[in-house]
């Protein structure tokens, strides 16, 4: 739906978000994209709009902001507080010389991204982050598989007629860069990457921020310093199964995919040697793991629960690597690890690579 559609009915939440803009584009007219046909009435498209800015400063990027996560026009939501989802998306993506005009896959994106939130109710919030399975601009060879969300560095939460509207912006981030982020956590990472990544901007073509010695450094300290602020972790072969022994009595064997078992070492290490919970996540089955001084293993339906001490944290990570394998600990001679190899599909299903 485009803005005119609507002139009868006052645009209180899209001018809002204009007069926002005019502090930073004063007279600059942007490139505006509508919707043909309205959600509500069966089109594709949630937003209703997206409006793209040209920018020379700090370096040539389109800054893109998104019209109807937030409401528009009048007030229909029954939170006061917070209009709509409560926020807009931003995008800021460097342009490329020969670019004319705001590449199609952009806008097509944060109407991907805006069809998730519809769909599922899910919002998203500063420290959100997010796995793309797969270059975020399809059918390239850009290492940016992730995204990240940070407030816009120029544009500031507002309170409207229709409750607060934030401005969320998309960082666009490889996926080692997002395994770092689970090690840490959001919000910290991306301040140690805003110094090489003026105003957040996205560049497709840029390689891992971590092959810098000293970006890399910055993270280890910190991570080991604060340890990670994530509680769940999702693997798709996690599984887990019981075994008696006549002798030997009860046994554990836990299976996980080779793809995160580095990533799964580094975030059990932050969080159990901080003495926090983490939580895994399978198709079928999840384990809960906390620390204590004395060992222990309890099952309530498909949960495992397992109480580790440090020592056996610091052994099972020294043991985690994208390798498949098998190892019993020693700290706690009834739980043995298997690792298997984890296949990549890309978005046809097409088996990409195998890890393992």
């Amino acid at each position: 739906m485009c803005k005119e559609d609507k002139d009868e009915v006052q645009a209180i939440g899209w001018q809002a978000i204009d007069d926002a803009l005019k502090n930073i584009y004063e007279n600059q007219e942007p490139k505006h994209y509508g919707t043909v046909i309205p959600y509500f009435l069966g089109g594709k498209d949630p937003l209703q709009g997206i409006s793209v800015y040209e920018r020379k400063e700090p370096m040539p990027h389109w800054h893109f902001i998104t019209y109807g996560f937030s409401e528009l026009y009048e007030k229909e939501w029954e939170d006061l507080e917070y209009s709509g989802y409560g926020f807009e998306l931003t995008f800021r993506l460097k342009k490329e010389d020969s670019d004319t005009e705001p590449p199609n896959w952009a806008l097509n994106f944060l109407q991907n991204i805006a069809r998730y939130v519809f769909s599922t109710g899910n919002y998203f919030a500063a420290g959100h982050y997010l796995n793309a399975n797969g270059p975020i601009a399809a059918d390239t060879d850009s290492l940016i598989g992730s995204i990240a969300f940070v407030e816009d560095p120029e544009l500031s939460a507002m309170d409207t007629q229709n409750g607060r509207v934030e401005f969320l912006q998309i960082v666009g981030i490889t996926v080692d860069e997002e395994d770092a982020i689970k090690c840490w956590n959001s919000t910290e990472v991306l301040k140690v990457f805003a110094k090489y990544m003026p105003l957040y901007i996205t560049d497709l073509n840029r390689d891992s921020l971590l092959n810098s010695e000293e970006i890399k450094v910055l993270i280890e300290k910190g991570t080991e310093r604060d340890g990670s602020n994530t509680r769940t972790l999702f693997n798709d072969k996690l599984s887990w199964k019981e075994s008696r022994g006549l002798l030997t009595g009860k046994s554990y064997e836990i299976t996980i995919g080779a793809h995160q078992a580095e990533t799964l070492g580094k975030v059990l290490k932050g969080r159990i040697l901080k003495d926090r919970e983490l939580i895994l996540i399978g198709k079928n089955s999840n384990i809960t793991i906390n620390y204590s001084k004395e060992p222990e293993v309890k099952i309530n339906e498909n949960n495992l629960e397992l109480r580790i001490s440090k020592e056996t944290a610091l052994e099972i990570a020294s043991e985690l690597v994208p390798k498949e394998k098998s190892f019993t600990l020693s700290t706690m001679k009834k739980i043995k690890f298997k690792i298997e190899k984890t296949e990549i599909k890309d978005q046809e299903g097409k088996v990409v690579q195998v890890i393992g």
